[in-house]
């Protein structure tokens, strides 16, 4: 199965993973800012874009994709890599990492089981069935991301580069069902990279409980507390992100 990469820049190697609505293309609001610094490849994952996919899904198969394209980049490279990683991409990154060629690990509110709990992933999967996939993505946005009404309002209304219900239709529900059954602490006792873990301090209760969480479970981890930012700094505040990113990953 292919993986779509589009690469550009130069310097040391940087593999970006989106998250769960969107495709490469999610990196738009920092692509320059990262390949002014980094040699940056971004994927996108199976089901999206420019990859392939395969029956029956699994998590483990996406993180078995980010192990194969980092693997293909060290070699590349002829070392070790860095990798930045949003959302449910860093939840499938970090399950990666016991067995990728990475150097330093960036991953922002990585989300699990607490996420989808409460009975979430039945609900956006009656959704989904019954062609709702308008409102699976504001209750995404809304109940899990925690969005205002205003602000994903704001969204519809911002011009998209691209149509996300399609996303949403074909993957929101088993990506949540891959999150009820991933094992967050058992995936950080096996990573022995340097990782830094970033948190919006307007995030959703889940995040900080599993940022806390994961913090007591790697073997180096360092986490950053963006002021003011919930789960999308990367729009918001690109160049904030930019800074940790520089300082974690020039060490």
């Amino acid at each position: 199965m292919d993986i779509g990469l589009l690469t550009c820049g130069s310097g040391r190697p940087l593999l970006l993973i989106h998250g769960g609505m969107g495709r490469l293309e999610r990196w738009e609001p920092m692509w320059q800012l990262l390949t002014d610094q980094w040699r940056v490849t971004a994927m996108d994952r199976r089901g999206r874009g420019t990859s392939g996919d395969s029956e029956p899904y699994l998590g483990s198969k996406e993180s078995a994709d980010i192990a194969h394209v980092a693997a293909a980049l060290a070699h590349e490279h002829g070392g070790a890599i860095d990798v930045f990683a949003h959302s449910i991409g860093a939840t499938f990154a970090l399950g990666a990492a016991a067995s990728a060629a990475f150097r330093r690990l960036a991953l922002y509110e990585p989300p699990g089981p607490l996420t989808v709990a409460g009975g979430w992933v039945n609900r956006v999967s009656a959704l989904v069935s019954e062609g709702q996939t308008g409102r699976a993505a504001f209750s995404f946005l809304t109940e899990i991301i925690g969005l205002s009404a205003e602000q994903v309002q704001s969204l519809r209304d911002s011009p998209r580069d691209m149509d996300v219900l399609p996303i949403v239709a074909a993957t929101i529900e088993r990506e949540a069902r891959a999150l009820t059954e991933v094992d967050l602490v058992s995936a950080a006792q096996k990573v022995t990279s340097p990782v830094m873990l970033l948190l919006g301090s307007r995030s959703p209760h889940w995040a900080h409980e599993i940022t806390g969480s994961l913090a007591d479970n790697l073997a180096s981890a360092h986490v950053v507390t963006l002021p003011n930012q919930g789960h999308e700094a990367i729009d918001h505040a690109p160049g904030l992100v930019l800074h940790e990113l520089e300082i974690f990953f020039n060490n």
